[in-house]
Parts: structure tokens; sequence; C-alpha cells
């Protein structure tokens, strides 16, 4: 019988093999095992590559300042300091090094040829000569001290620290004159003074540094120094114009958040920076005339409904004299649906169209206090500074101000207010020693119509919050000193 040799084929190809228990659909041997071999528990690469990432990103992040400014400077800082780095590695690495070695091969060629013919001259008389031979022809100060000895070089520190030169000249006497020196660059600015010791004495040989030094390195370092800084500054000052837009801007947006009226921002800067400035011009003027739309809405809805409120009033003043008792409690309806009709338009004006102007917070608060009716709940002030000023709306603060003392005198006997600064900011604290409400539930409570008593509309604490954060404040309840509940008001100075 022949044998199948589709199903030879197949377990060939690793895409069926009997006994495996399982199918290797399109992979080889090396992916079947090494998926065998590897730990079920290791991390997939990519989370091993994003941990990394995570890594270096926090090693980097002391290091990386937070401001536009200061990041574009040095987006442009450490290109430029590379390309200077790589250009001074390039003339010292070659140019320098070049001249600087030919330099210095020059002037001890010259040297140990004085040496070589003063060695092969005996008769000192006539080394006259070669002394003003080499001093026109060598531009080299020559001087002999018979009978000398050379002692050990001494130790001095390096004239030029960044520049190869004392150590070309040193390494080309070494191997043109070959006989003990001692090379002096301190003594005298414009010369270097090299005593070679020879045989019968010392020989001083005085050689003018620029046979040493080209000028033109000054020239270079002049020019890539100037050049940076140059390049640098007006990168500066164009950044500096640009994020000046974007702080002018950010300035206009937190302004109008807090319901400070600015006026509309100039456009200026980069194209893109033009546009955002246009665009927010743009939505400032289209969230003004929505709340003008929406606040003359609302003013014709509550003249609407107020005009049958009133005529029900005056039917039920009509009535004979029988029906006092109906007519008062539906006098009652009518007085409760006029207040709440007034809550819901309040809180659906949510920011008010009142101008701030600077108001003492701590004269506000004391006058609304003393304003207060004194039956019942006891109401107090204390722990406030003599004055605080800042800018509000102080119609709409009172109003904010007067639902949160209304919902603790309803719950509670006792309410202290005071008044403490803060850094950047003026809190209103008021305290009550009511039954509270639970931590979970205090967000809660400044949701529209989330009321916690019978005959409440919920809206006090939502319009309290809205006026708040209309003036860029904010309002939170926390647990009072008293065992009631706090609220905070804070309001930026």
């Amino acid at each position: 019988m022949a044998p199948d040799i589709g199903a030879a084929e197949i377990g060939e190809r690793g895409i069926a093999r009997p006994g495996s228990g399982r199918a290797s659909i399109g992979r080889g041997d090396g992916a079947a095992e090494a998926e065998a071999g590897a730990h079920p528990c290791s991390p997939p690469a990519w989370t091993r590559r994003r941990r990394l990432r995570g890594v270096v990103t926090a090693a980097l992040r002391p290091f990386v300042p937070r401001g536009l400014l200061a990041r574009a400077l040095l987006i442009i800082l450490v290109p430029l300091v590379v390309t200077q780095g790589i250009a001074l590695q390039l003339f010292y690495g070659t140019h320098l090094d070049v001249i600087s070695r030919r330099l210095a091969g020059g002037v001890a060629g010259d040297i140990g040829m004085v040496t070589e013919v003063l060695s092969r001259q005996p008769d000192q008389e006539e080394w006259g000569w070669i002394f003003r031979e080499a001093a026109w022809r060598l531009d080299l100060s020559l001087a002999f001290e018979a009978g000398a000895t050379l002692g050990p070089p001494a130790s001095r520190p390096a004239s030029l620290p960044l520049l190869p030169l004392e150590e070309d000249l040193d390494q080309a006497i070494r191997e043109r004159v070959r006989l003990p020196f001692d090379t002096d660059w301190q003594s005298d600015p414009r010369s270097v003074i090299i005593r070679i010791g020879m045989p019968d004495g010392v020989l001083s040989v005085e050689a003018p540094r620029k046979r040493l030094f080209s000028g033109t390195l000054y020239l270079f370092v002049i020019w890539l120094v100037g050049a940076s800084l140059l390049l640098f500054g007006v990168a500066a000052l164009f950044m500096k114009n640009q994020v000046r837009a974007l702080r002018r801007l950010a300035a206009a947006a937190e302004a109008f958040g807090k319901g400070r009226e600015t006026g509309p921002i100039k456009p200026e800067g980069a194209s893109e920076v033009r546009q955002a400035g246009a665009a927010f011009n743009g939505m400032r003027a289209n969230i003004r005339r929505f709340v003008t739309q929406r606040t003359e809405l609302l003013a014709g809805i509550s003249h609407d409904l107020r005009t049958p409120l009133t005529r029900l009033r005056l039917g039920l003043a009509m009535l004979p004299r029988g029906a006092e008792e109906d007519a008062a409690a539906m006098t009652q309806d009518v007085e409760e649906m006029e207040r709440m009709i007034a809550s819901y338009l309040a809180f659906a004006r949510g920011e008010v169209l009142e101008a701030p102007e600077s108001t003492d917070l701590v004269a506000l608060v004391r006058d609304m206090v003393s304003r207060l009716p004194a039956e019942g709940s006891q109401v107090v002030v204390h722990e406030v500074p003599p004055s605080l000023t800042l800018p509000l709306r102080a119609d709409a603060l009172r109003r904010c101000l007067g639902n949160l003392l209304d919902n603790a005198l309803r719950h509670a006997g006792f309410v202290a207010v005071s008044v403490r600064p803060t850094p950047g900011w003026a809190e209103v604290l008021v305290d009550d020693n009511g039954p509270g409400i639970p931590a979970p539930a205090r967000e809660g409570a400044f949701k529209p119509f989330a009321s916690f008593s019978a005959g409440g509309t919920g809206l006090g604490l939502a319009i309290a919050r809205d006026i708040a954060r209309a003036h860029g404040g904010e309002i939170a309840l926390e647990e009072s000193p008293m065992g009631g509940l706090r609220a905070v008001v804070r309001l930026p100075m």
C-alpha cells in the first residue's frame, strides 16, 4: 500500500503532527520551541519597553524645565552646544594639532641645529657669529653659561592649559635635540625660555611666542563663541515674544474664567498663536452673547409666570369672608410657588452680569450677619481680620453666603462665621452644630434639586457654588469642629 504523501508533507511542515496534542498552524519549529521555552509569567516586550521609557522619563524629569520658554531655549541650546563642540573637537583634533606640532618642530629643529653647530665648534670665541646669525636668521636669542649645570626641571603650572603647545614643544625638543632641557613659559609673557644642558655648560634660548602660536586661534574662538551667543540671543528674544503672547492669552482666559471683564485681547505672535487668540475672542463673545440671551429669556419667563400668580393673589383676596382658611392655605401655596420660581430663575441665570468691584469681605460678612433675624438660632462672627479687600460681585456673593447661612440655620441652633486669608486666597468658613452631611454624600449635595430637608428646592448649594466659581473660586463641605457641617468658600485675592 502506498504511503500517504499528503500526511507526510503536513507533518514535515509543522501544520499538524500526530501525537503532538495540538495543531500548530502557520508556525515553524523555532517559533514553537521559543514559545514553549518562554516563561509563562514574563511580561511582553511592549510592557518592558514601556517600563524602560517610564524609568528614563522619571530620571530626566527633574532636569527638564517646566516653562515653555525654558524648554524652547533648551531645544535651541542643546543642538547649538553640540554643533560647537563638534567644531571645536575637529579644530583641536586636526587644524590646531597639526599647526602646533609643525611650529614646535620648526623651533626645535632650529635649536637642534644650533646645538649641533656649537658642539662641532670647540673654539667658543667663534660662537659669536653663530649667535648673531641665529638672532638674525632664526629669530632666536642665545646665551651660554660656561661650566654651569642644568638641574632637574622646575615644576611650573601650565601657561596655556587648553592648548597643546607646551606638550608639543617638549616632545619636539626631546626628538630633535636629545639633550637635557627645561622650558619656561612663565618668566616672559612674550617669549619662551629654553635651557639646554650641554657637556661644558648651559645654553639659554629665548624663542618668541609668535613662532609657536597662531593668532588665528583667537579669531576662531571669538567667532565661534560670538556667533553662538548672537544666535542664541536672537532665538531667545524671538521665543520670548512668542511665549509672551501665550502668557497674555492664558492670563485673559484666567481672568475671563474668574468673571473679570478685561476686553478682547490683541492677537500677536506666530500665526498659530494669533489663531488661538482670535478663537478665544470669538469664544468669549459667543459666551457673553449666550448669557445675555439666556438672561433676557429668563426675565421674560419670570414676567409671564408671575403675572398669573399675581392674578391668583388678587382672586384670593376677593374671596368671601367664609373662605379665609382656604384662602390662607392657597395664599401660602402661591407664595411657595413664587419662592420656587425665584430660586429656579436664580439657578438658571448662572453667572450674573454684575461687574466685580473692590469690596471689603469682612464688612460684607458682618453686614449680612447683622441683618439675620434674632429669633431661633444664634449666628456669631469670630476670627476675622480687620479688613480684607478683593474684587467681588457684592450682590452675588451676598446671595451665595445667604444660601449657606439659610441652610445652616435650618438644621442647627448655633452658627459661626469666620474669614481667614491664605496665600492667594480668601476663605469664608460657615460652621454649625447640626447633624451635618455624611462625607460620601457631600459632593452630591451640590447637585441641582438635591434636598436633604422637606420643603427645600435643593438649589441653594448649587447656586452658591455657581456664584463662587464665577468669581474663580470654589466651595467645599467639610467636618466642622462644632460637630456639624463646615462650608468653606474660597475666593481668589
